[in-house]
């Protein structure tokens, strides 16, 4: 199993397929790596080399107590770019992933990429503040974490529905499929997915954002029952310079499931142009 080391010590698991120009894949909360298998596949197939990891907390990657902030995970990232010395890369984050790009660009600036791709993204800024009243109201993320800890395998078993639109008359989500995301959730410790809660719903990156400098795809499903496109999506691109907006029409959170030819031949296209 590939591993690579964060500065604190952390094990992260990767996986790294194909040969070419670097697309570094970041899941969404409370996922791990897998999610993005078939895009993975998809694009190693076209001559580009995909790479996932396991978040800190989630998946096969260590489970520190510590670490969940949108700072620390953006380093986890900014050390795999090192560690495998990669360059022209291709960020693509999914939900609580579009986060760590905007703050990885933040942080740690363009040198080294190219491009970048937020789907589903929660940027700019989900809670409701005194300068974002059109947020969501911070109580609601605190249900969230109540109803985790007293029954996660309960929780999540409802809230797939909303994260996939299986409960959309015309969804051909498969019990199977829901079951393999209730297993990848399953797999990440308590405290990173509780964590994770407070930071994809109440980090600010409207800073983050306005310091991207690179062509930037923005795709959400206007039926996102999770991160609103009006909310999240299309406050991005307003914020972003070199940035375009792709909707999926009657599409859930979940793309990379309910639209994954259409997502795949778009990220092959952006990324090949």
């Amino acid at each position: 199993m590939s591993t690579f080391t964060t500065r604190d010590g952390v094990s992260i698991h990767y996986k790294d397929w194909g040969a070419g120009r670097p697309v570094v894949f970041i899941h969404g909360w409370p996922l791990n790596a897998d999610m993005w298998d078939v895009q993975m596949h998809h694009l190693a197939s076209n001559g580009f080399r995909g790479i996932a990891y396991d978040r800190r907390g989630f998946g096969r990657s260590g489970q520190p107590w510590t670490g969940y902030d949108y700072d620390t995970l953006a380093d986890d990232l900014a050390t795999l770019i090192e560690t495998l010395g990669l360059r022209d890369v291709t960020l693509v984050g999914f939900s609580m992933g579009g986060g760590e790009v905007a703050r990885y660009i933040g942080r740690h600036g363009t040198r080294h990429i190219a491009k970048a791709v937020l789907i589903g993204s929660v940027t700019p800024l989900i809670a409701r503040r005194d300068d974002h009243p059109d947020g969501v109201d911070v109580a609601m993320f605190d249900g969230i974490r109540s109803a985790i800890v007293a029954d996660r395998a309960a929780f999540f078993e409802q809230f797939w529905p909303l994260f996939t639109g299986s409960n959309r008359a015309d969804s051909t989500i498969s019990r199977a499929t829901l079951d393999w995301t209730s297993f990848m959730a399953l797999q990440a410790g308590l405290k990173g997915t509780l964590d994770c809660v407070r930071a994809f719903s109440e980090t600010d990156f409207r800073a983050d954002l306005d310091k991207f400098d690179v062509p930037t795809r923005v795709i959400h499903g206007d039926d996102d029952q999770t991160a609103p496109l009006a909310l999240t999506a299309a406050a991005t691109v307003a914020r972003v310079p070199d940035a375009t907006l792709s909707v999926y029409e009657g599409g859930p959170h979940a793309l990379y499931l309910t639209h994954a030819q259409r997502l795949n031949d778009e990220l092959l296209a952006f990324v090949s142009a």
